[in-house]
């Protein structure tokens, strides 16, 4: 539901705070430890979520999330599978909105509208579709639309005032702003640099702003969250599951405990408030 977005952003606003939005790959390493991931986030401080579908050839991300598609999609996970993890998340979680980020071509092969009646089903409150330009999008935006499903776009640094005024329409719950040129996990994000486009993204779209790409540590993290509406870390988590599994560790406790590292400085970053649970329901 596009209003569990918008609520959570006017609850950050009414908090005077960023929220911190981490990204898992869904099935990485399996489906079970995927989930228990998932279901412990909130707990450790996520204000929304995002979560991959994983696609064999994700021509946005950097090795640290191929590899993570890549270990999902040897573990068996599909979009089917992606959607019961998002139904049984949402199942015992109603107030943190879910998104999910992936390609097309999964999409397409499933059905447009069918991907679009399945997600709302799953619990799914938006959808980041990162390679389909808005020139594309009127018969996926018109299917998300009629489910109640937010229609999430990126924004770049190359997105001039025309480009911007495209990307924008039919944008619903928050832009997603790429803070750096080329693939995640790469550069990092400077949050000087990204200051303005932020406000230039927020007056097209009269929508809050996420920042993402090029954010890993507790620091970056916090130097964006006095900028943006929302900080993205993805690329960060996803290696700590891929370090847990080379070292035999606890994949979840490790990816849980790196995400509540950034939401407390994602958290503090404006106000010095510490990880206190504010969310009444997630």
């Amino acid at each position: 539901m596009r209003s569990r977005i918008e609520s959570r952003f006017a609850e950050l606003k009414r908090e005077g705070r960023a929220g911190f939005v981490p990204y898992v790959m869904a099935g990485d390493p399996d489906a079970a430890t995927a989930l228990a991931i998932l279901q412990g986030l909130p707990g450790a401080g996520a204000d929304l979520i995002e979560l991959g579908f994983p696609f064999s050839d994700p021509m946005a991300e950097g090795p640290p999330i191929q590899r993570a598609a890549q270990r999902a999609l040897a573990a068996g996970m599909t979009l089917t599978g992606v959607l019961r993890l998002a139904q049984a998340f949402r199942a015992g979680d109603e107030g943190t909105p879910l998104i999910l980020m992936g390609y097309m071509n999964l999409i397409l092969h499933r059905g447009i509208a069918a991907f679009a009646r399945d997600a709302a089903a799953s619990g799914v409150d938006g959808v980041i579709v990162v390679d389909c330009p808005p020139e594309e999008a009127a018969e996926l935006a018109a299917a998300l639309d009629a489910a109640d499903v937010s229609l999430i776009r990126l924004a770049t640094p190359t997105s001039d005032a025309a480009r911007l005024k495209v990307v924008v329409k039919g944008t619903s719950g928050f832009v997603y702003y790429v803070s750096v040129a080329g693939v995640t996990g790469v550069k990092e994000a400077d949050a000087a640099a990204v200051a303005p486009m932020v406000e230039r993204v927020r007056r097209a779209s009269g929508l809050p702003v996420a920042v993402g790409f090029g954010i890993r540590t507790p620091e970056r993290a916090a130097a964006i969250a006095r900028v943006a509406d929302a900080v993205v870390v993805g690329s960060a988590l996803v290696d700590e599951a891929a370090e847990a599994l080379e070292m035999n560790e606890d994949v979840t406790g490790r990816v849980l405990l790196k995400a509540e590292s950034l939401a407390n400085a994602v958290r503090s970053a404006r106000t010095g408030q510490t990880m206190a649970k504010t969310h009444g329901d997630g």
